[in-house]
């Protein structure tokens, strides 16, 4: 009895140490999660801090529960929107003294996006407020950015240093070969460049052909921006021959910048926290270097979008297009065309804006959110397209459903054209001896094989799909452009524009922000548009998730967010470079639809790679680089 008694003692124990342990656990959690929660009544006055060492998305991602598990901690990233109304609200509040750029582990964005912060940056200037930029490396994006401000601060050992678009991309045709991997490509367009990487060793001609104009383009834009928010700056001679300033400083990049006017100040953090310190106020620590601030997320949440008057509903197409459902940063067809069908039952929206920054995906899914916008026409509802960096291929796909479609001169859009791809692996598995045989009982049986191969008829059902949906295509973009299909077709084949030649030939009707184009929904539902509300058709993060990405923002340990130097910048880039490659590989693999994808977008965001292909090229280089 005495072993029976001590076996349930020790039981007991265990129990209330469990329970006590779930009860911390609990707590714990629920404090950290009013911890996190922005609190807009705690704003003193001070320097509104924008650290933007996320990248800055029309949509960011909700962190998982198995990410969090995996010990990975969410990528931080600014939703556009946001940024913009945090920048442009500040500009008129007395308690904002300063607009600090922190832009140390700054985390990219694709040029539409970066040029509407850099002209709200420039708005909060005109207002008579500073604004004051610090960075350790300045690189094109950021640049863009810290022009704005009335003072551009560098640390002495860094600098800035500009690439401009463009590179090389990695093609996979020998490697294929040698592997034995037969890769069937069905595709319809000469420039849908998306497949040459399985399919050549090297650019094809009409890829260069259209790369070359769009990088001129995008690049030709932002230099005139930098031109006329800082015409100080000599940046040509870093552009054409960059070794000349930098060899003329005896190699100090910081000292070459700031003879160039690109920089005005060179000095460490505590330098640059006792100049703002004068402008902003004291912190209450007395730190070195520290000085008032303003939370940006508390700044956020004590200034919402207006919630009164008549309803403009806003859906969001964000990441790549994708089949089924989906969180947000990545736009599942069901799931967004959902959103925008109980919306509609509700029947209180005026009008509907579509908002879209996709490379495209899936042309199936883009079809039906496509179909889901449409039923907003029929209820006579105006529809209205806002394009934002990007809405090319499946996201100008979906773009068709709009009344009148508004992008920016830097938007990178078109691509019309789509393709399918399926590898198999006869080649690779007669190398290694194992061989593929059965019985069929018609051509199609067991087709697509990716032991045997695929067999001259369903190559030609298969071409012959991807073909009638790339006259579809035509079909709805014919419709919607009012232009001939032949017309279409010519200014398709997969080719990517900008938005500015967009609108030229056709593709986009104005120049405009969101905010411009919730305006014309509003005066085409005949309504005043500083009388309406904007309601986004989205599902908002739940608290899990917001602890998840408040704890991702506090990780001051994860080495992608600190400060680096100029070589720092570049060698994360070339990192970037091979996730990415990662990524290809992967895309390869899970083909599962008819795509209307572009692979030239990828290039125009300085956006960091995503962070599971990331984790992917890090093991691979640590397994090849121990």
């Amino acid at each position: 009895m005495k072993l029976v008694r001590g076996a349930w003692k020790i039981l007991v124990g265990i129990k209330d140490g469990l329970v006590l342990l779930f009860m911390l656990l609990f707590f714990g959690a629920l404090f950290a999660a009013l911890s996190a929660k922005p609190n807009g009544g705690a704003i003193r006055d001070g320097a509104l801090v924008l650290k933007l060492d996320g990248a800055i998305v029309e949509q960011p991602t909700t962190p998982t529960a198995l990410a969090a598990a995996q010990g990975e901690s969410p990528d931080h990233q600014f939703r556009l929107r946001d940024l913009v109304r945090a920048i442009d609200t500040a500009k008129d509040d007395a308690r904002v003294k300063v607009l600090v750029l922190d832009l140390d582990g700054y985390g990219g964005g694709y040029p539409a996006a970066v040029t509407e912060v850099a002209n709200a940056i420039g708005r909060f200037k005109t207002s008579g407020k500073k604004v004051l930029a610090y960075a350790t490396a300045y690189m094109d994006g950021s640049y863009l950015l810290a022009a704005n401000a009335n003072e551009i601060w560098v640390n002495p050992m860094g600098g800035a240093i500009f690439a401009g678009p463009g590179g090389n991309q990695l093609y996979y045709k020998g490697l294929i070969d040698k592997l034995g991997v037969n890769v069937h490509v069905y595709r319809v367009g000469k420039f849908k460049s998306y497949v040459e990487p399985y399919t050549r060793s090297d650019q094809s001609p009409e890829a260069k052909e259209a790369l070359t104009a769009l990088y001129g383009s995008i690049f030709g834009q932002w230099k005139e921006l930098i031109h006329k928010a800082r015409p100080k700056a000599q940046i040509d001679q870093f552009l054409t021959t960059p070794e000349v300033p930098v060899t003329a400083a005896k190699g100090d990049l910081a000292q070459a910048g700031l003879a160039a006017g690109l920089v005005d100040k060179l000095g460490d953090r505590v330098a640059f926290g006792r100049h703002v310190a004068e402008l902003a106020g004291e912190a209450p620590k007395k730190v070195a270097g520290a000085y008032a601030t303003i939370d940006y997320d508390n700044w956020v949440a004590a200034n919402p979008m207006p919630t009164g008057g008549d309803k403009i509903g806003i859906v969001t197409v964000a990441g790549e297009i994708v089949d089924g459902k989906a969180g947000p940063g990545t736009a599942g067809g069901d799931t967004i065309a959902k959103a925008v069908l109980d919306a509609l039952e509700r029947k209180d929206l005026k009008a509907l804006v579509v908002r879209v920054d996709s490379p495209g995906g899936s042309a199936l899914a883009s079809e039906t959110i496509r179909l889901a916008v449409l039923e907003a026409k029929k209820q006579n509802l105006p529809i209205v397209v806002s394009m934002g960096g990007l809405a090319a291929s499946g996201g100008y796909w979906v773009s068709t459903a709009g009344d009148v479609i508004f992008a920016e001169p830097n938007t990178i859009t078109g691509s019309i054209g789509i393709f399918g791809i399926i590898p198999t692996f006869e080649n690779s598995l007669a190398k290694l001896g194992v061989t593929a045989d059965g019985v069929k009982t018609t051509p199609l049986s067991g087709q697509p094989d990716v032991y045997g191969g695929t067999n001259p008829q369903v190559d030609t059902i298969l071409q012959s799909a991807i073909e009638h949906g790339y006259a579809q295509f035509l079909g709805r973009v014919a419709a919607a452009r009012k232009l001939t299909p032949q017309r279409v077709d010519e200014i398709g084949q997969g080719r990517v524009w900008d938005g500015g030649t967009a609108r030229q030939i056709g593709l986009v009707d104005r120049f405009g922000t969101l905010d411009d184009a919730v305006a014309e929904a509003a005066k085409r539902a005949g309504l005043d548009p500083k009388n309406v509300s904007r309601v986004y058709l989205e599902k908002k993060p739940g608290w899990f998730a917001q602890l998840l990405a408040a704890w991702g923002k506090d990780d001051d340990d994860n080495a992608d967010m600190q400060a680096r130097d100029v070589f720092g910048v570049i060698a994360g880039e070339r990192r970037d470079v091979l996730a990415r490659a990662v990524g290809d590989a992967k895309r390869l693999a899970g083909a599962a639809s008819v795509q209307a994808r572009c692979l030239e977008c990828a290039g125009f965001s300085d956006a960091r790679a995503s962070r599971a292909d990331l984790s992917l090229a890090q093991m691979l280089i640590k397994a090849i680089w121990p």
